[in-house]
């Protein structure tokens, strides 16, 4: 039986060698532009959750102000200064390339901007899953950012990223890309150097975010940022010259953003929708609340008060805040046959995987053990944030 085998020499080659047989067979490799990472999976490289867009469970907002966590899960919009604007989950996309969603940040309402203001959208990722990197050491690894980003707005576009060790000083490096066609996808690769002076803090809080400007004042456009110095305001926003405030049809679509080790952009990282859900569910998790529906089996506390459990569908970065959409009629307490709506609805022993549910109804109904179970009274939500 013929066999196949691998040699070596001091040189450091190896080759293949088989023994004649009958005909041929080839194994074909990249070209030498290209690496084996460009053309097979290596497992979950890319350091963005939703870099896709997929997953949007807070849903849009329109008219948005300040900062927060407004649209897509995992992305953040941060502003200063400045009006209103508009996030969503849009179907624009750059054709042939296997996205079905895109981040889409679009002005309402403008507003002459000062020098401290500024609008820019940005991912936070955890200090645990950067170690990887290597910051701090001489062996520090360089950082490749890839995206497709589209706009109505020609011109040059600052990005940075801020390092942060959760001890002393938070580092800066930044760059420039350009949008070079109007209302045309593009896609943008840049490379960054790793920072061999200061580690990356390793722990569930923030280690890294890099920020997308949109609007920057002249607070942040000064200091040189090429290199990873320490962060200083003026760095942030070195060379940005588009004025993203000038008209309410200006927009900026985004998708396909991968971060990943090394000089090279591989190929987007396409992971499956559940995978992709339950990491976005570290952060964020809504429970929907309909009419009639169940939340939890519940107990009397006393003759007005019910207590109760909700479980996390996926364990929490830290311990979350619980909120809920709508008003607090939206909730109730049903004992046998009947229904008490809630008057007050309170979250209580919070936990990384679940917390209790107090609800009070507005009579004396109730006898301290009953079993009775909180349902819906309404079409509502519960909010479960343990976001960076």
């Amino acid at each position: 039986m013929a066999s196949i085998k691998l040699k070596g020499d001091t040189s450091g080659e190896v080759t293949i060698s088989a023994p004649s047989v009958a005909g041929t067979t080839t194994l074909e490799l990249p070209a030498t532009s290209s690496t084996l990472a460009t053309q097979n999976s290596l497992g979950v490289r890319n350091l963005i959750i939703n870099g896709d867009m997929r997953i949007n469970q807070r849903g849009d907002t329109t008219g948005a102000n300040g900062s927060g966590y407004f649209g897509v899960d995992r992305w953040n919009t941060e502003e200063v200064g400045l009006g209103t604007y508009d996030v969503e989950q849009d179907t624009d996309v750059p054709s042939g390339q296997g996205f079905a969603n895109s981040l889409k940040i679009s002005l309402a309402t403008t507003e002459t901007v000062a020098s401290g203001d500024f609008l820019r959208f940005a991912q936070r990722i955890e200090g645990q899953n950067l170690q990887h990197l290597k910051f701090g050491t001489s062996s520090a690894e360089s950082i490749t950012l890839s995206f497709w980003i589209k706009s109505n707005l020609t011109g040059t576009y600052a990005l940075s990223f801020q390092s942060i060790d959760g001890v002393s000083t938070n580092r800066l490096i930044g760059t420039t890309y350009t949008i070079d066609s109007a209302d045309t996808w593009e896609k943008k690769t840049l490379t960054f150097v790793g920072d061999t002076a200061q580690v990356i803090r390793n722990d569930n809080g923030l280690g890294l975010r890099m920020f997308w400007w949109l609007v920057a004042g002249s607070n942040y456009k000064g200091t040189n940022n090429t290199s990873w110095i320490a962060q200083v305001t003026d760095a942030f926003a070195t060379g940005h010259n588009v004025d993203f405030n000038s008209s309410t049809s200006n927009y900026i679509n985004i998708t396909g953003v991968q971060l990943e080790a090394g000089t090279e952009a591989t190929p987007f990282e396409n992971r499956p929708y559940d995978m992709e859900l339950q990491r976005c569910q570290r952060y964020f998790e809504v429970r929907e609340v309909f009419a009639g529906s169940y939340i939890t089996p519940s107990f009397a506390v006393n003759a007005t008060q019910t207590s109760g459990m909700i479980f996390y569908h996926t364990k929490k970065r830290a311990i979350p805040s619980l909120s809920y959409t709508g008003a607090v009629g939206g909730f109730s307490i049903q004992k046998n046959a009947s229904v008490y709506v809630a008057t007050v609805v309170q979250f209580g022993n919070l936990g990384v995987d679940s917390s209790a549910i107090n609800i009070y109804i507005g009579t004396s109904s109730m006898t301290a053990s009953d079993a009775v179970r909180c349902r819906g009274n309404g079409t509502r939500e519960i909010h479960i944030s343990a976001e960076l």
